[in-house]
This record gives structure tokens, C-alpha cells and sequence, in this order.
């Protein structure tokens, strides 16, 4: 029988975006696909035992995408997403593949359909034309200069006609290769493909109306290969451990403020700190590392403290563990919406910390039974999905 073959197309502007595929492709029968991934270069040492072939592909940097979240800016203009569809054409005549999945690489709304080749895009489902969010202003200027009601009625305001000015971009893209505008729902952006498939689950993200085009996978999680520092096995025992992580940069910065909340706690901190502290000033309860296997840390701790971002959040809420999400940019919010309403965690905003809210949060997260029962329903939940399972369901479907 001859092999499907399969290619992942990951935007590298975060690690999670090439995490997310990287796992579902290691899911992936040999005997039945024949696997193909496209990213840009740096992440090669993640592709170790993939069994995958590898096609270099450019994205912009991680700190042009994040600096325009931070700025509440388009990501993209019209010139760069024109390159990106020239770069993806290349490697789909070059692989030649029967079904293209993409995460978060918005020009296969185009290349994919120049090619003719099936599009599947990976997306969380609070990005969903489908799904009810309920939007809070992020950690933007306008919110750092006003009381935050104020700030969270003008966003509401302006938020449709910010969504349009991120639109335009990709829709000037399709107008050129005559092709109709997506309208200016940033959500029609984003999901813009043959098929959708959902990284979260219906109990957390319900929609309404889902077309039968889109569906749930599920959570898929995934930690890049790293080894355990040396401490890691000489923890002292008889305090409960924490675990933080709040990424490289954005909330990485607010690193050394949040162990010095949880500095006077009877607790034992693990902190990933990608670079951003100075071993020297650490309080002697933090034991940290450059990285951390993040599933295995979540597994280990009572508490996991993070940016409010879907990948650490799923790491806990799998291992049955509460959240404290520290967040800034607007998928971080609507992450957490979700989150909180389950029960299951509590947000607190980046851009108004404190020491002595942060500490008081983290202490009823762990001592009220409540947030720990309602992640262990999530962990219930998140077992009735197997998103590898779901992925070859639908690739079975597919043509080829």
C-alpha cells in the first residue's frame, strides 16, 4: 500500500507552534504516512527520533511577533505574507503532499489552494468563529495608562475595527491571486482552511453551530527534549513545589518579581528561566534552569504558574494540577477564560502585578480543595480525547 504523505507546515514564531505539530506527527503510523515538516531553521535538535523529513522555511523572528502583540499591531503586512506564499508553493511542488497541515501559518489560506492540496489547519478553539469569548483588554499601552474598567469598555469598542486592521494584510494577499476577501473577523483568519481541527477540547471551549469541517482534537501537548538539571532528583521534601514558567520574553521579564512573592512561602520553587534572571539573586527556596521538561514538572507540583498560555496550561490541567496564569497578550486571556470558568485556575494580569496579590493567589490555589478538584475533572476530560487518534481519523477521510 502506498503511503500518504503528510506535510506540517509550522510558523515558528513561537515554540508552541512548532511543539504542536511536531507532536501530532510523531503520533503518525509509518507504515501509513509518509511524514514531511516544514519550519524555519534552529529547531532541528526537536526533530531527533521524528522519523520526518525536514524542509527549511522562513518565518519572521520571534521578537518582530512579539513585539507587535505587545503593541496590539498586525503581525503581518501584505509584503511579507506575499514572500511566505512564494516560500510555501516551493516546498509544496518540492514534497508534493497529499494533505498539507498548517499551524498558525496563515499564507496556506492561499499557497495551499494554489497547489490544490488539501488544507487542515490547527487552531485553539477560542480563535473559533464559532465559539463565545469573552474578550478583556491585554497588557497593551492603552491599558497601562488607564484604570483597567475604562481601558476594558474602550477595547471592547475598538476591538471589531482592530480586528480589521489585522485582516487586511492577508485579504490584500488573496485579492491579488483573485481570490475573495475573508471579511475582517480576525476568527475567519485564523480558521481559514479545508478542515479545522481544534487543539482543546468542547467542555472548556464550547461552540455552537460547528460547521462539520471543524472539529475537536483535543489537547495536544508536548515538552521539547530536555534533560533534568541536577537537582531535580534532591529536591527537599515536606513542602509542596510550585512550578513557573513564563516564557523568554514579554512576562519573562516579571521572572525575578514572582519568586520574591513566593520567597517567604514554606514552599520548593522549579523555575524555568530561559535566560532572563541572574542566578545570584535567587531566594533560597528556587531551584532553577534554563529549561525544565514541562510535563514532568506539571506532574511533580502542586501549583503551576505561567504565562496563561494554552501549551504550560494544558501540561497542568493534564496532570491534574491548578493554574495561576500571569497574562499579557490576548490569547493568553482568552486561554484563560476559558481556565477560570472551568474552575480550574485563576488569571492575573502582567501588567498590574503585585507582589502581595500574587502571593495571596498562589497561597488559596493551594490550600482551597476547590481549584484542585476542578482540574482533576479537566484531567477526566482531556483522557476521553486522543488527538493523534482524531488526526488519522480525519487523514483516513482525506484523498490520496
Amino acid at each position: 500500500m502506498e503511503r500518504k504523505k503528510i506535510l506540517f507546515v509550522a510558523e515558528a514564531v513561537t515554540l508552541a507552534h512548532v511543539g504542536r505539530p511536531l507532536a501530532l506527527a510523531r503520533t503518525l503510523d509509518r507504515q501509513r504516512y509518509d511524514v514531511h515538516f516544514a519550519c524555519a531553521p534552529g529547531y532541528e535538535p526537536f526533530f531527533k527520533g521524528a522519523e520526518l523529513s525536514h524542509w527549511p522555511l522562513n518565518s519572521i523572528a520571534s521578537a518582530r511577533f512579539l513585539a507587535a502583540l505587545a503593541a496590539g499591531k498586525p503581525v503581518y503586512d501584505a509584503r511579507t505574507l506575499r514572500q511566505y506564499v512564494l516560500d510555501d508553493i516551493r516546498v509544496l511542488q518540492a514534497v508534493r503532499p497529499d494533505v498539507v497541515i498548517g499551524d498558525f501559518r496563515l499564507s496556506l489560506s492561499v499557497s495551499a489552494r494554489l497547489a490544490e492540496v488539501p488544507y487542515v489547519a490547527l487552531a485553539n478553539a477560542y480563535w473559533s468563529p464559532y465559539v463565545n469569548q469573552h474578550y478583556q483588554v491585554p497588557a497593551l499601552p492603552l491599558s497601562r495608562v488607564l484604570p483597567i474598567a475604562l481601558a476594558d469598555r474602550l477595547f471592547r469598542l475598538v476591538r471589531p475595527l482592530a480586528f480589521a486592521l489585522h485582516c487586511r494584510p492577508l485579504n490584500r494577499v488573496r485579492r491579488a491571486y483573485h481570490m475573495p476577501s475573508l471579511g475582517y473577523d480576525l476568527r475567519r483568519i485564523y480558521t481559514d482552511a479545508d478542515h479545522v481541527l481544534y487543539a482543546d477540547i468542547p467542555e472548556m471551549f464550547p461552540a455552537h453551530e460547528l460547521p462539520i469541517t471543524h472539529a475537536y482534537l483535543g489537547p495536544v501537548t508536548w515538552s521539547p527534549p530536555t534533560e533534568p538539571p541536577p537537582w531535580w532528583d534532591a529536591l527537599p521534601g515536606g513542602r509542596e513545589l510550585v512550578y513557573v514558567t513564563l516564557g523568554s520574553s514579554g512576562q519573562g521579564a516579571l521572572l525575578p518579581r514572582v519568586l520574591q512573592a513566593l520567597a517567604p512561602l514554606p514552599l520548593t520553587v522549579m523555575a524555568a528561566t530561559a535566560g532572563t534572571i541572574d542566578r545570584g539573586l535567587l531566594p533560597d527556596n528556587a531551584y532553577v534552569a534554563s529549561y525544565l521538561p514541562g510535563e514532568q514538572a506539571a506532574q511533580r507540583s502542586r501549583l503551576v504558574i505561567c504565562n496563561g498560555g494554552s501549551p504550560t496550561c494544558q501540561q497542568a490541567l493534564a496532570a491534574g494540577v491548578p493554574v495561576l496564569g500571569i497574562a499579557g497578550n490576548l490569547d493568553q486571556y482568552l486561554n484563560m477564560d476559558g481556565v477560570v470558568r472551568s474552575g480550574a485556575g485563576v488569571l492575573l494580569r502582567s501588567d498590574r502585578l503585585m507582589e502581595e496579590q500574587l502571593r495571596s493567589t498562589a497561597l488559596r490555589l493551594l490550600q482551597d480543595p476547590e481549584p484542585r478538584a476542578a482540574a482533576e475533572r479537566v484531567a477526566q476530560q482531556f483522557l476521553r480525547y486522543d488527538a493523534g487518534a482524531r488526526l488519522a481519523g480525519l487523514l483516513a477521510q482525506l484523498p490520496g
